[in-house]
């Protein structure tokens, strides 16, 4: 049919179909000459698809390039090619042979795979221009019409951050072998929205599901020789697209229809949503990588070049290229696709992947920088969740801490002193003492109290928790690198055996000591973070660099989990139970170590085995760690016709990384009665009905690398403080 071709207006930049059928075409290009909007029919049979018309952006306003067209319908694919200089030497790469993605499309029909074509150089000094036309081997832009999607009254959750329990997990590899989901929707938006997984994460009392990245991807040339992808998805290519391959139901805008409908259910069950986000580079890489988006567009806006030598970047992130986020443009951007996924999308917070490199400005990283300003005015983004990986490969790259207010960070102190600690090393106690109790010493000189801190034991990037306990050295040998990439530096530990072992005193110790890593995490102050599959005993083989892997690999294993995998299930179940029971392990404000309301309680107290207070130098001791720590809550309640309670909550927690067996004296006032309810020699972590009671003062044996809990909680009346407690009932590790 004929198009009507309009000058079209500069906002908003994207492509926009207005309800009378007119579509406006804007692209922000600050260096470019010109840009021409490509129409494309899909090819059939396997055929590329066929490009059926070329119009030029004729008008250009404060460096956006526009047109608007009537006659279009939704679903619609296109892409532009921009003219302009091609200067390698001052970082031009205009490429006109180059067929390019809107950087603002909303959706995009299908894989985006590597193809030479999609060069813009060749692979020689000085970088020649690539003339070969990319058109028939990249994935195009899909037109969609803007209409409200109906969340049918489902608001968002709003967890406050320190009663979230973060859960990591990849779309895809969650259900793929679900048999309990259909077998059309595994690995799919729709399929993570099953019943089948919706029951699995409200029974194991998950809050947000921290999604790594779903923004659309580009595979890499040299994983696709190898038969691999990027399986993680930190490669993003639009910012505004969900990843196509995720969708069970269409790539023609169908994906964006499926992700809303996930996040409605998930919200729907009371479950937040949160995005593994990637600003800070681009599945474009270096200049030698594929031309398909940003570089094409304009290079000098989207990507922060080497100040001396401009033809190459300035890369901090080990990438190939950084993205130039301090640019009004860019920033824009960012900030609109944020907005996006917030407010259209419904999405409850961001992880921010290199956060370090999203900040960074030509005098460094400061918290003041123009991304933390525009996060912090914006009237929607200042009130969802922001949550910092706080570190880049870049010079003091690793700012743990240095993040502002309204912002948490993935604590990697937490995560090496948790292992330090539980694997036994020495001069550790006073480093894990202070990260368990919310980490003031890094977070509260910026205002921020516990919360800031997201504690966690291991994530995708690196051994899941059985592989932690089961390994002493990396085994990547999959991914085709010669055991060459991943980390070196684990903190991890084979207890004996070097992987699978049929020794029985090894798998128990190790899963105790999985049992002691999940138990520290949700006993910790600020918010848990939980590896999804940890819970299950799920193993990479000992792979720490698993990002393209997608196959079983990678993918939960939801058949024939063995006992002690059902065991440790529950163990995870109970152990987040126990946490949202105890308000005293969800402060918002960091211990003082003074007294509670005068009561003559403090809020933490700490003691040797022996229930002395812990002296100055045993804090930095030459031996494994090991201590008891009672931390107490005591809140008033003021009730009906004028009453007035008081609830008294004490956990006594013991911690033993030796590896012997310890006598501890059970600290506490005078009579102070405990109860036993967390035991990590137990297969399931959990005392069984009746519990285990006694008194301050009693001796008990630990295990080598072992963790319990006690506790005690006291409804007094102000009539007649009479304490409702039970009786005593040593068990036999008692020593009366």
């Amino acid at each position: 049919m004929p198009l009507d071709i309009l000058p079209g207006n500069p906002n908003p930049v994207g492509a926009s179909l207005d309800s009378d059928g007119v579509t406006n075409f804007a692209l922000y290009s600050q260096n470019a000459e010109a840009v021409d909007l490509c129409l494309f029919e899909p090819g059939e049979n396997g055929e590329p698809d066929r490009e059926t018309a070329r119009i030029r952006l004729s008008h250009c306003t404060n460096d956006v390039f526009h047109v608007g067209v009537g006659g279009l319908k939704e679903g619609q694919l296109y892409g532009y090619r921009v003219h302009g200089r091609w200067n390698p030497v001052s970082g031009e790469y205009f490429n006109p042979a180059k067929l390019l993605l809107d950087p603002r499309a909303r959706a995009i029909n299908g894989a985006t795979e590597w193809h030479e074509t999609m060069a813009a150089c060749r692979f020689i000094e000085p970088k020649q221009i690539q003339t070969s036309n990319s058109a028939p081997h990249l994935t195009k832009s899909v037109l969609l019409a803007d209409r409200p999607y109906d969340w049918e009254g489902v608001e968002k959750p709003g967890t406050a951050m320190e009663d979230s329990v973060l859960y990591e997990v990849h779309v895809k590899g969650f259900t793929q072998l679900h048999p309990a989901v259909p077998e059309a929707i595994r690995g799919t938006y729709a399929g993570l929205a099953s019943e089948a997984s919706l029951k699995y994460l409200t029974e194991l009392g998950i809050t947000a599901v921290q999604l790594l990245p779903v923004h659309h991807r580009l595979d890499d040339d040299f994983l696709l020789a190898k038969g691999l992808v990027n399986y993680w998805g930190y490669n993003s290519i639009g910012f505004f697209a969900p990843e196509a391959r995720y969708s069970s139901a269409g790539t023609r805008g169908e994906q964006v229809a499926e992700f809303r409908d996930m996040v409605k259910a998930m919200h729907r069950a009371g479950i937040e949503v949160i995005l593994d986000v990637v600003y800070n580079h681009t599945g474009e890489s270096s200049p030698l990588g594929p031309t398909c988006c940003f570089r094409g567009v304009d290079n000098q806006v989207y990507y922060t070049l080497d100040p001396k030598h401009p033809q190459y970047y300035h890369d901090v992130t080990g990438t190939g290229s950084t993205v130039n986020v301090p640019h009004p443009a860019t920033l824009a951007m960012v900030m609109d696709s944020l907005r996006y996924w917030s407010e259209e999308m419904g999405v409850d917070g961001f992880r921010f992947d290199l956060a370090v490199a999203v900040a960074r400005e030509p005098r460094g990283f400061f918290p003041d920088a123009a991304f933390f300003k525009a996060v912090q005015q914006d009237p929607v983004l200042s009130k969802v969740k922001m949550i910092a990986e706080p570190w880049d490969l870049g010079d003091h790259g690793y700012q743990v801490g240095g993040f502002p207010i309204g912002w948490s960070e993935l604590n990697g102190r937490y995560r090496d002193s948790v292992r330090q600690f539980w694997k036994g090393d020495r001069r550790v106690l006073g480093e894990f003492a202070a990260r368990i109790t919310g980490s003031e010493d890094i977070f509260h000189h910026s205002g921020r109290g516990p919360a800031a801190s997201v504690n966690f034991i291991t994530s995708h990037d690196g051994f899941p928790l059985a592989d932690l306990v089961a390994y002493n050295d990396k085994h990547n040998e999959a991914n085709g690198e010669g055991n060459r990439d991943g980390d070196n530096h684990n903190l991890s530990w084979n207890h004996g055996a070097e992987g699978h072992t049929d020794e029985t005193e090894i798998i128990e110790l190790r899963a105790r000591q999985r049992r002691n890593f999940l138990a520290t995490v949700f006993l910790s102050q600020g918010a848990p973070f939980l590896l999804g599959g940890d819970e299950r005993v799920r193993s990479q083989g000992g792979n720490n660099n698993a990002y393209c892997q997608d196959n079983e690999i990678n993918w939960f294993q939801w058949t024939d989990l063995d006992p002690d995998a059902e065991a440790q299930v529950e163990f995870v179940r109970q152990l987040i139970a126990f946490r949202k029971r105890h308000p005293i392990l969800r402060k918002r404000t960091f211990f003082s170590g003074q007294a509670v309301h005068g009561g003559g309680f403090l809020d933490t107290h700490w003691f040797d085995l022996t229930a002395k207070t812990i002296s100055d130098s045993a804090w930095h001791a030459d031996r494994a760690g090991a201590f008891a720590l009672i931390i107490h809550r005591e809140a008033a309640d003021h009730g009906t016709k004028g009453s007035f309670a008081r609830e008294r909550e004490s956990l006594l927690l013991i911690f033993s990384a030796r590896h012997r067996e310890q006598t501890v004296n059970l600290p506490g006032n005078a009579g102070t009665q405990w109860t036993l309810v967390i035991d990590t020699a137990l297969d399931n972590g959990f005392t069984a009905e009746p519990k285990p009671q006694a008194k301050s003062g009693n001796r008990i044996k630990l295990l080598d690398r072992h963790l319990q809990v006690w506790t005690t909680l006291d409804e007094l009346d102000s009539a007649d403080i009479v304490t409702k407690s039970a009786p005593i009932d040593p068990m036999e590790l008692i020593d009366t």
